[in-house]
C-alpha cells in the first residue's frame, strides 16, 4: 500500500493578514540585491498544477517517494511509464509572464539570484541565468549506479523504442493532467507492459530523474549555494511557494534571523507567514508584470 507522504500544513490563528498591494515589492525590489525563492505556483499559469493550491494535484495524486521509487521494481515501472506520457506535456509548456519577469528583474541587476523549487526548466526557458535548481530538473536522468548524467531527451528516445506499442495504448490517457513532479495518473492495466531501460553506460544501472523526490534530501553543496545567496540578499522575495516543506521554508527562517525583509507573493497563506516582512495575495503573473512595469519603466 502507498503511504501519503507528511506534506501539508494547516494555518493557525495569528498569523499577519495578507494585502493587495505590492508596494512594498516594488520598493524592495526597486532598492536592488534581491533574491528570489519560487515555486509551484509560478508554473500553474503555464498549465502545471501546484502541489498545495485550490486545484493541487495532491487534493487527487500521490508523488512518487525516494524510499518507494529505490524499492521496487513496479514502483520504477508505474513512474517511468506515467512520466513517459507526462513528459510531453512538460516539454509543450512555456514560460509565463511571471518567469518572463523575474528574468527581466535579473537583467535589469535588481534580483542577485534566483532559487526555484520548481523541476520544469521554465525560469531558465524565460532567460534567467544562474538559477539554482533547488530540487532539480526533469531534464535530466541520473544513474544511481555509476552517477551519469543524461538528457531526458535521450531516455525519452530509449524508452519509445522499448515501448512501441506503449503510446497507442495509452492514447485514451494522453489529455491527463501532468502533475508538478511531471506525471500522469494511469491505471496499473496501462503500464504493466511497459518495459523500464537500465543506464546506458554501466549497463545495469537504475535511471532515476535529476530531481529530489519527496523522503530524499537536497545535495548539501546546493543547499549552501542557497544559504550564500541568501546571506548577501537585501531582501528574499517569495513567489508562489506554500513554503510547506522545510527545504525552502529554511531560507524564509535564514532571512528573518539575519533581519533580511522577506516579501510573500502567493495566492493563500503560507507557512512562512509568521516570518514575512509583507505578503501580497495575488495571481502572480498579475503581480509580477505589474512590478516590473513600475521598476523597469
Amino acid at each position: 500500500m502507498r503511504t501519503r507522504p507528511t506534506l501539508t500544513w494547516e494555518p493557525t490563528g495569528g498569523l499577519p493578514p495578507a494585502s493587495t498591494d505590492i508596494g512594498a515589492v516594488v520598493d524592495a525590489v526597486r532598492a536592488g540585491g534581491a533574491v528570489v525563492l519560487s515555486g509551484a505556483g509560478l508554473s500553474t499559469e503555464s498549465g502545471i498544477p501546484d502541489y498545495r493550491g485550490e486545484h493541487g494535484s495532491l487534493r487527487k495524486h500521490t508523488p512518487m517517494t525516494y524510499q518507494e521509487f529505490v524499492g521496487g521494481e513496479w514502483a520504477r515501472q508505474r513512474y517511468w511509464a506515467r512520466s513517459q506520457l507526462g513528459w510531453r506535456a512538460m516539454t509543450r509548456a512555456r514560460p509565463n509572464a511571471g518567469h518572463r519577469a523575474v528574468a527581466t528583474l535579473a537583467e535589469a541587476g535588481l534580483v542577485t539570484g534566483v532559487i526555484t523549487q520548481n523541476v520544469d526548466g521554465l525560469q531558465q526557458a524565460a532567460g534567467a541565468r544562474g538559477v539554482i535548481e533547488l530540487h532539480g530538473s526533469l531534464g535530466r536522468v541520473r544513474c544511481l549506479s555509476c552517477g551519469r548524467l543524461t538528457d531526458r531527451a535521450e531516455l525519452d528516445r530509449r524508452l519509445r523504442a522499448a515501448n512501441p506499442r506503449f503510446e497507442a495504448a495509452a492514447e485514451r490517457y494522453r489529455a491527463a493532467r501532468v502533475n508538478p513532479d511531471g506525471d500522469v495518473d494511469l491505471p496499473d492495466e496501462a503500464v504493466r507492459e511497459f518495459r523500464v531501460v537500465d543506464c546506458a553506460a554501466c549497463g545495469t544501472g537504475v535511471l532515476k530523474p535529476d530531481v529530489v523526490f519527496f523522503g530524499e534530501n537536497v545535495p548539501p553543496e546546493r543547499v549552501a549555494r542557497c544559504r550564500q545567496h541568501v546571506d548577501e540578499a537585501a531582501a528574499l522575495l517569495v513567489l508562489g511557494s506554500s513554503l510547506t516543506v522545510m527545504s525552502g521554508l529554511r531560507f524564509v527562517r535564514q532571512a528573518a534571523d539575519a533581519e533580511t525583509p522577506v516579501l510573500i507573493v502567493n495566492q493563500g497563506p503560507t507557512r512562512g507567514d509568521r516570518w514575512a516582512t509583507h505578503r501580497v495575495d495575488l495571481p502572480l503573473g498579475q503581480a509580477l508584470a505589474d512590478l516590473v512595469t513600475r521598476v523597469c519603466p
